[in-house]
């Protein structure tokens, strides 16, 4: 595997949840693999559960590992070709990507949606730019569009807790002050479809997401039908899609909160979160301290899906 940013990349869902199965159980058997390696991690948002899993999941592999925070670390970056550079951004990206390039084998890259241009946004111009200039493997580590590292080991966690060969899954929005991007919503959904779990995705009018990571899949705008018979509820908020309001937030309706009474309609469902998560938004604190919550598996989890993504990369070089 060369570069990693799109379920397509991972090849077979059967056998990748088999390697990461094995890799969990002996994650240091592959030591050998990063000996004199370096990976080379590009934050220019924030992190916690991507920035310590996937360092780990490199020491697991036996890698040297440098991490760049772009925003506080180094000189501010321009994006965009044909600008006079005579503001407060010193350096180009087209410069700057190449040197990185320079000092390491590896590169993850994690860059959110600005909601300034959905064109932008959804041509992955930052992490493309990588992949092109960088003369290094690059993967994903949340892009503008997916999040797959994270998609990865939602599904390692769901085929850990499954009871029934095809689960139903409950993809619901939730409420959340602020906008954001469509990144995990998109790359949930993405991954549930090429799993071909019985998928379901519930939110209100105006929160349609793309129709290239949902199509096919039932949209019900009525949570509480949704929620019948899940085994599986994954709740998410994300900001508009459609034009005029991309990137803008429609609804704080928090009848769309995930609470005890809600997850009463599921078939004693699990409950599912990226996190961070705002409690009594997204999820009321019954639910997500609940024996059914389980978030720390799946963040857990994230050491896991990072680990064979390395793996496989390293076995390419």
């Amino acid at each position: 595997m060369r570069n990693f940013t799109t379920v397509s990349d991972i090849g077979d869902m059967r056998q990748a949840v088999k390697e990461a199965l094995e890799v969990k159980a002996n994650r240091f058997g592959y030591k050998h693999l990063g000996e004199n390696r370096t990976l080379l991690m590009i934050f220019f948002n924030s992190s916690l559960r991507t920035r310590l899993s996937t360092q780990k999941a490199a020491l697991n592999l036996g890698m040297n590992v440098i991490v760049l925070d772009v925003n506080q670390g180094a000189w501010k970056l321009e994006t965009e070709r044909g600008v006079i550079m005579d503001g407060d951004k010193p350096e180009h990206l087209l410069e700057a990507i190449p040197v990185m390039g320079c000092y390491c084998d590896v590169i993850g890259v994690r860059s959110f949606a600005r909601f300034e241009s959905k064109a932008d946004d959804y041509s992955e111009k930052i992490l493309n730019q990588f992949i092109k200039y960088s003369g290094r493997p690059v993967f994903s580590m949340e892009a503008a569009t997916r999040h797959p590292l994270q998609s990865f080991a939602d599904l390692i966690t769901i085929e850990e807790y499954k009871t029934k060969q095809r689960p139903k899954v409950v993809l619901t929005w939730a409420p959340h002050p602020k906008a954001l991007p469509q990144a995990v919503p998109n790359s949930f959904a993405e991954w549930m479809r090429a799993a071909d779990y019985d998928f379901v995705i519930t939110h209100p009018h105006g929160y349609e997401l793309d129709d290239q990571f949902t199509r096919g899949v039932p949209i019900i705008y009525d949570q509480d039908e949704a929620l019948k018979g899940a085994d599986f509820v994954y709740a998410k908020n994300w900001a508009a899609y459609a034009d005029p309001n991309y990137g803008k937030v429609l609804s704080t309706d928090r009848a769309w909160t995930i609470t005890t009474e809600k997850m009463a309609l599921t078939n004693n469902a699990y409950f599912m979160h990226c996190l961070p998560v705002r409690r009594n938004m997204i999820v009321s604190d019954d639910v997500i301290e609940s024996p059914q919550s389980i978030v720390i598996p799946e963040a857990a989890n994230r050491e896991i899906s990072a680990t064979v993504v390395l793996k496989r990369i390293l076995e390419s070089l």
